[in-house]
């Protein structure tokens, strides 16, 4: 063990989920023993040959293959243990070069896919985890009694809005009842829309839609820049009265996420997943959105996109409902996971989104719960009386959802023209 692969399979091996870190690997390989081994071995001690250097005291840190099933003769599914020693605090850059690193490369693999990790409690606590999470957003926008799903809308087009056109339909979703506006994940300080005149003339537009509806409401400017500028871009939004910023969390990187989150500027962070697809998708390779999820509760998102089931984008229906369950409930090995016990660390307000429409609504909240921020586009810009009309639709079919009342039955000329445009989703 520690000199070539060699020795990491040991099924004997008895495991402290509370000693180790416990990474699920799917894997298909030529000689699936073999490449347990190279898996195991190139992610702690171990290298493809002997080396002089070895000690045997080393071997305390080398990873464990303590259980796997052959699937068939050339894939498999195991469990790999990570002694804690290999990892450093509170370092999730390190924590992913150790178990998801060069072992996506290797020859010894045809796939490989990271499926699922759990975190023992002496590896959370160095985490803090969200500021604000699920109740901490209820509390600013007053609905910790009535706990009901936030509305929420990204403006659209995409881009090509000037400052003061995006601050109007920004008002214009507010007052037709949307809770929570948000930039789109590649609009950042264009030069047709800078990025302080957005924020100024949005932030006073929602202090008017304030006025004119009684009721709070959240913009989420998309401060997604170099380090410094996205520190500098999250202080104006401060400075200017904003409630919550909004964070492309993987195109910016885990070590800048995490500084971020450590200078705690006060504001709850919106994490748009963008990019995640590029190694999420591959049900076969890559890195589940699962862990990628449980990783960014770690760090402290208090806000997080996990798809939408009956929207645009690709993925199973088991998949998203087992994602939010792991933004905020613990889980155990009966949900066929490895389980997580997520102690002092907040649950995070889990967002529907892509290609939602108020038809969805009773859909999303059948499969996704009330704990949820349903959010529109297209589904609410794209109605045929525009934006106020489309938001209001939005809002229409959740009270009806609420009400169990069939969404075709409600008294909603707003509604009913968005059902008759994009119909009605139950299951």
């Amino acid at each position: 063990m520690g000199e070539a692969y060699e020795g990491y399979v040991r099924l004997e091996a008895k495991v402290d989920p509370e000693e180790y870190i416990i990474a699920r690997f799917y894997l298909e390989s030529e000689n699936v023993i073999r490449a347990l081994n190279a898996i195991a071995g190139e992610s702690s001690i171990g290298t493809w040959t002997e080396v002089k250097t070895y000690k045997p005291e080393i071997k305390r840190l080398g990873a464990i293959v303590y259980t796997y099933e052959k699937l068939n003769e050339m894939s498999a599914v195991a469990d790999v243990a990570y002694p804690l020693n290999l990892f450093e605090p509170k370092n999730v850059p390190q924590l992913l070069s150790d178990v998801a690193g060069n072992i996506f490369g290797m020859k010894e693999v045809k796939k490989l896919r990271l499926i699922d990790i759990r975190f023992p409690e002496d590896y959370l606590k160095e985490f803090k985890g969200p500021r604000f999470g699920v109740d901490g957003i209820r509390k600013l926008i007053g609905t910790e009694t009535s706990r009901r799903p936030h509305i929420g809308t990204i403006v659209k087009p995409k881009v090509g809005l000037g400052p003061k056109e995006f601050a109007r339909v920004a008002y214009e979703a507010w007052v037709g009842g949307v809770d929570f506006v948000k930039d789109d994940e590649n609009l950042t300080s264009q030069k047709f829309c800078p990025f302080e005149d957005r924020v100024i003339y949005t932030l006073e537009a929602m202090d008017k839609a304030k006025e004119a509806t009684g009721e709070n409401k959240m913009y989420s400017p998309n401060i997604t820049a170099p380090y410094d500028e996205m520190i500098r871009r999250a202080e104006f939004v401060k400075d200017h009265g904003g409630n919550i910023v909004m964070i492309d969390v993987i195109t910016v990187g885990f070590s800048a996420l995490q500084a971020f989150m450590d200078e705690d500027i006060g504001l709850p962070v919106h994490a748009h997943r963008a990019m995640h697809a590029a190694f999420t998708r591959n049900k076969k390779h890559g890195i589940s959105m699962l862990v990628l999820a449980k990783i960014l509760r770690l760090i402290g998102v208090d806000q997080l996109h996990i798809g939408a089931i009956v929207g645009k984008m690709e993925a199973e229906a088991s998949e998203v409902i087992l994602i939010r369950r792991s933004l905020q409930e613990d889980l155990d090995r009966s949900d066929d996971t490895l389980g997580q016990r997520w102690h002092h660390i907040r649950p995070v307000f889990a967002v529907a989104s892509g290609g939602l429409h108020p038809g969805s609504i009773p859909a999303v909240i059948k499969y996704l719960g009330k704990d949820i921020v349903i959010q529109a586009g297209g589904g609410v810009h794209g109605h045929p009386k525009g934006t106020r009309a489309g938001a209001k639709a939005m809002r229409d079919a959740l009270e009806a959802s609420l009400k169990g009342i069939p969404l075709e039955e409600y008294p909603s000329e707003e509604l009913q023209e968005a059902i008759s445009l994009w119909g009605v989703r139950y299951e």
